[in-house]
């Protein structure tokens, strides 16, 4: 699935064909998306110039005119930029045709995917409203990520992957910042210290970063918005890697599942 890194990475890699460039015709092949693509897209994004693109979390942000294109690339969608238009492949459900001659496509095999119009601040829609702080943003320190966490008796790796309390740290990059502050993800959220969720915080900075740097993780079968791989995946500490020795200590990593979702650790590096 699509994390911070791989949409972020899209959005870097469409952003430059979009900006500037008016929306000339909507192809929708395919409305049953996890939220149905209304009839009317076509009619309200038509004739509009894209004037920005932004991320929230994981949801892309188009805004063109009076209303904004809420995106959700879902379990496994893709939105690719075509130099021309070519004939739609079986799961390529929507298509943005624009007037510098490219094609913005959208591919979804698993239609988890969303694309939404809406004229309202997006960031008070329903599906935006709660979301908690960005993680790269100034917003976001372990102070921030200690005081939520006084009480809680859910484990640390659940906790930091609520959108509610900080958005975008899905299952990959939850391990591996663990992981780099020797945090044991299976640790109550609300006994662990002050000092190690500001350890915490930064971990989670840092490991985003780099997966960003790289292009985002390659997992099963995504790509950025150019088509091309991440290589993140070769930097992975721990996920994934169940059974291999642990890269500072030597021991075995070790896999769990937390919150129906599989973790990875170091059973000696992470208390």
């Amino acid at each position: 699935m699509p994390e911070l890194p791989e949409v972020e990475t899209t959005r870097r890699g469409i952003e430059p064909w979009l900006l500037g460039a008016r929306v000339d015709a909507v192809a929708v092949r395919e409305r049953r998306l996890r939220w149905p693509v209304t009839a009317r897209l076509a009619r309200d994004l038509s004739g509009r110039s894209v004037e920005s693109l932004e991320r929230r979390a994981k949801y892309l942000l188009m805004t063109a005119g009076d209303g904004t294109l809420i995106m959700h690339l879902g379990m496994s969608g893709s939105l690719r930029v075509l130099e021309a238009p070519r004939p739609p492949g079986p799961h390529d459900h929507v298509d943005l045709v624009l007037s510098n001659g490219r094609m913005l496509r959208f591919n979804d095999p698993r239609r988890f995917g969303a694309m939404l119009w809406t004229r309202r601040d997006p960031m008070r829609h329903p599906l935006l409203r709660h979301l908690g702080p960005e993680p790269l943003g100034a917003e976001f320190d372990g102070d921030h990520l200690w005081r939520l966490s006084r009480g809680r008796r859910a484990a640390v790796k659940t906790f930091i992957m609520d959108g509610r309390v900080v958005v975008g740290v899905g299952n990959i990059y939850a391990s591996e910042a663990l992981f780099r502050s020797g945090i044991d993800p299976r640790r109550a959220a609300g006994r662990v210290s002050r000092r190690r969720y500001g350890v915490l915080a930064d971990s989670i900075r840092e490991v985003l970063a780099a997966a960003i740097k790289r292009g985002g993780t390659t997992l099963q079968d995504f790509t950025g918005g150019d088509g091309q791989p991440g290589y993140f995946a070769q930097e992975l500490n721990v996920y994934g890697r169940e059974g291999d020795a642990c890269r500072s200590c030597g021991g075995p990593i070790r896999q769990t599942v937390l919150g129906q979702r599989s973790t990875f650790f170091c059973q000696r590096c992470q208390r």
